[in-house]
């Protein structure tokens, strides 16, 4: 098969990850607790959004 010139070949670049957030914080009890702490306000929050789209 014959090379294509009317298209630019495309050359793969290095990416440098981003580090996870995740991974570098320990998982303490606080931490933990402070993530359940949170969802519970998130989960308040939708469920408001969701009824005022369900009406």
């Amino acid at each position: 098969m014959d090379h294509r010139t009317d298209q630019p070949t495309l050359e793969p670049t290095p990416r440098t990850p981003r580090p996870n957030q995740i991974l570098a914080e320990p998982a303490t009890p606080q931490a933990c607790a402070a993530d359940y702490k949170a969802a519970a306000d998130i989960r308040q929050t939708i469920a408001r959004q969701d009824a005022r789209t369900r009406r």
